[in-house]
Formats: C-alpha cells, sequence, structure tokens
C-alpha cells in the first residue's frame, strides 16, 4: 500500500513538472528569455531604441524617429508578458489596462537616470523606479488595475535569464583565480556573518536566507534566487530588495570620496567596489567616478560574483530541503524534491551564459557578441525597470517599519559595514600586489 501510494504521489509530482513547464511562472521566464536571447543572437533584432544623456533640453534624450520605437517595444514586452497570464488563465484585461501606465513610469525612471548631473553621482534608474512606484504606493495607493499590471516577479525573472548571456567566462577569467578566490572568501565570511546576526536577532530562517545572499553575492538577483529557493515570504525579499536599493546609491558617492581621501589605487578601488555595492549598475556607476580602470575591474568582480548566483541557490535549496524542512520528521527526503525547489529561471540564467560563453564567443567572436549584448542589455534593462517600479507599487513604507521592528536593517547595516572593511582587506591582498603578483597589471 504504501509503496502504491509512493508511486502515485510520484506520478502526480511528475504530471505536475511536465505540466509546469507551460504553467510556471519560473518556465515561462526561461522561455520568454531564451526567445529574447534568440532574437538578439540571431540578429532579427539589431538595435534597441535608447534614450541619451541630456541636460536641460528634453529633446536631446530621444530622436524623434526613436519614439515610435519604444512604443512598440512597449507592445511586444506586453504581448509577450502576457502569455505567461493567458496560460495560467489569470485576468489579461486588467493587466493591459496597468501596464501602459506601468512602462511608463519604468520609461521615466530611466528618463531621469539619463539626465547629466544626476547621471555623474551615479543615481541610477533602479532607484528612480523604486521611488517612483514607493510614491504613488505609498501617497494616492496603488489602484487594482496596477496592481494587476505589477508582475515584479515576471518580470525580474526574465530579466535575470537575459542577464545570464552577459556572464562571459573569458572576462570573469581576466581576474584569474586569485580574483575568484577573493570573491569567493568574501562571499562565505559576509553570507555567514548576515546569517548569523539575522538568526540572533530573531529573523525567520526565510528572512536570514535572503537577506544574507543579498549581501554577500550581487543584491536585488541573489535576493530574488535565495527567496525563490527558500521560499519565503514576499514582504521579506520586497523589504530585502528596497535596502539594497537605498543603500547603493550613497555608497556610490560615498566610496570614491573614501578612495581618493586613502589614495587606493585604481585597481584595489575597483576590486573594493565590485564587492561591496550590493547592485550591478551602482557598481559600474562608483567605478566610473573614480577611474575607467576601477570601472573595469569593479565590473569583472562584480561579473564574478553574479556567476554565484545559481550556485548559491542550489545549495540553499539543498540545505532546505535535506535540513531545515526535515527538522522534527523522521522520513528521508527524496533528492528529487531539490530539483522541485531550485528556481527554475536560474536554469536559464546558466544555459544562456554557457552558450554565449562556449558557443557563441568562439564561433561569432567577441565584436558581434558585443553588439548582441547591447540589444540584450537593452531588454533587461527594461524588465529590470518594470521591476523595481513594481515593487515600489507593492511595497507599504508602513508596513516595512514594522517588520522585525528595525532588526532587518541593523542585520543590513552591520552585514554592509563588515562586507566594506572585509572587502577592502581582500583587494589590497589579491589586487594590491602585497602578497601576491596582481591578477591585473596596474
Amino acid at each position: 500500500m504504501l509503496d502504491s501510494a509512493g508511486k502515485l504521489l510520484m506520478n502526480e509530482r511528475t504530471h505536475s513538472s511536465i505540466a509546469s513547464l507551460w504553467r510556471s511562472e519560473d518556465w515561462w521566464a526561461v522561455w520568454l528569455g531564451m526567445f529574447i536571447l534568440a532574437l538578439a543572437a540571431t540578429q532579427t533584432i539589431t538595435r534597441i531604441p535608447s534614450i541619451h544623456t541630456w541636460t536641460a533640453d528634453l529633446s536631446m534624450a530621444i530622436k524623434i524617429e526613436d519614439a515610435p520605437y519604444i512604443l512598440l517595444l512597449g507592445f511586444g514586452i506586453l504581448v509577450l508578458t502576457t502569455l505567461p497570464l493567458l496560460s495560467a488563465k489569470g485576468r489579461t484585461k486588467s493587466y493591459w489596462t496597468g501596464f501602459p501606465i506601468l512602462f511608463l513610469l519604468a520609461f521615466l525612471s530611466q528618463l531621469l537616470a539619463k539626465q547629466t548631473v544626476i547621471s555623474e553621482y551615479g543615481l541610477a534608474y533602479a532607484l528612480w523606479a523604486l521611488v517612483f512606484g514607493l510614491l504613488i504606493g505609498n501617497t494616492v495607493g496603488t489602484p487594482n488595475f496596477l496592481k494587476s499590471a505589477a508582475k515584479a516577479e515576471l518580470f525580474i525573472k526574465i530579466g535575470l535569464v537575459v542577464l545570464g548571456a552577459e556572464i562571459l567566462f573569458d572576462v570573469i577569467l581576466k581576474a584569474g583565480y586569485l580574483g575568484l578566490f577573493e570573491v569567493t572568501v568574501g562571499l562565505a565570511t559576509i553570507w555567514y556573518f548576515s546569517y548569523y546576526l539575522a538568526m540572533k536577532l530573531g529573523l525567520t530562517k526565510t528572512f536570514a536566507a535572503t537577506m544574507a545572499n543579498a549581501t554577500s553575492v550581487c543584491g536585488v538577483s541573489a535576493a530574488i534566487a535565495a527567496g525563490g529557493a527558500v521560499k519565503a515570504d514576499q514582504k521579506e525579499i520586497g523589504y530585502t530588495i528596497s535596502l539594497v536599493l537605498l543603500f547603493a546609491a550613497p555608497m556610490i558617492v560615498l566610496m570614491p570620496l573614501i578612495g581618493r581621501m586613502l589614495g587606493i589605487p585604481d585597481i584595489v578601488f575597483g576590486a573594493w567596489v565590485g564587492g561591496t555595492i550590493d547592485n550591478t549598475a551602482s557598481v559600474v556607476a562608483a567605478g566610473a567616478l573614480y577611474s575607467d580602470a576601477a570601472m573595469n575591474i569593479a565590473s569583472v568582480v562584480k561579473l564574478s560574483q553574479n556567476v554565484l548566483i545559481g550556485v548559491t541557490a542550489f545549495l540553499l535549496a539543498l540545505y532546505w530541503v535535506l535540513r531545515v524542512e526535515r527538522e522534527g520528521k523522521p522520513e528521508k527526503p527524496k533528492l528529487i524534491e531539490i530539483w522541485y525547489r531550485f528556481p527554475k529561471f536560474i536554469v536559464g540564467f546558466l544555459i544562456a551564459s554557457l552558450i554565449f560563453s562556449f558557443i557563441l564567443l568562439p564561433t561569432m567572436g567577441i565584436e558581434t557578441v558585443n553588439s548582441i549584448l547591447k540589444v540584450s542589455k537593452g531588454f533587461r534593462g527594461w524588465f529590470f525597470a518594470l521591476t523595481f517600479v513594481s515593487i515600489g507599487l507593492q511595497t507599504n513604507i508602513r508596513e516595512l517599519a514594522k517588520i522585525g521592528r528595525g532588526r532587518p536593517l541593523l542585520v543590513f547595516l552591520a552585514a554592509t559595514a563588515v562586507d566594506t572593511i572585509l572587502s577592502l582587506a581582500t583587494a589590497y591582498i589579491f589586487f594590491g600586489g602585497l602578497f601576491f603578483p596582481s591578477p591585473i597589471p596596474t
């Protein structure tokens, strides 16, 4: 009887797993992300209309001939993201009603971030998108039709699959094995410190894991991946993302100032920024404020951390299934449970990275791949902007303030402080030439 029941349960899970290939939001993120990358790789789409830097004249930001293509881009994203709703028999009318406003807010966030003074201070579109959403959600309130359009998880998952194409292994290996070792040591230390402190202060294990991943790996993307692996509450994930974006803004300005005061070499500063700031766009901005060399190494270090999104998500899924959720249960969980738990969009992220690193790069060459990535980055930027607007619209600041009575903020502050000091020390050790030859010539 037990064997029959077990087989029946397994058959149901298998059928459910197969059905999820066209019903699950995670799998839809994989299919849509891969479709977008295919459009770019086959050069079906060769250019994404961009917003240019402007000072006071808005006509400098957008070329007249680009305006229809921006509208077409928005319509295309709307059509693609409607497919998961149709497969799940969700409400499409309210989604189509609210999406144009969502897209407009995403557009305004990118437009504002391109203003000369704002751009120089590194206040990226992600911050403005979050702020716009928060202002609406916490003043007049988010109307129901706009809430229906705020598909933050779907947008970020598609964006993360597309991001995988940017993780080229030959670029990461430029930092050498010492650079990779620096990233791994710092990540493991900060992850454990953040998780341990969060647990000591009474946060839930899922909240602790989500915050630990965000502070140690790469912010928003890592928080989403970890939250999916441990089935964290959406409020815990949203709180963590808000802290990542709000903390990144002042660090963009403060870290270059501190770097110049201390006379930190460009290469060391880049490694320091790449290992400290949790948001990729903010890392590039802070590095650029220091020097081109600092920006380049900061990007490499941050990309090295991004590779570990999939690794940490898998390890968390493994630990949660075999240890955390097994507590007090006599039966031993099956290994297949790890697959059921593992965030499927991470599969797309990894596949995209492998295809671009080991197939397209050797066959097409770096120049062609870079032109493809220019298109994919354009798409990824729009999906991320839509994500942060959605998070803002769904976030109630009053409710956030009640979560943990300030303890999550304390954990984030402490983890960021330790990360800042540790990253500077490891940057000098591994990139400063004190004990080893610098992996990147100074």
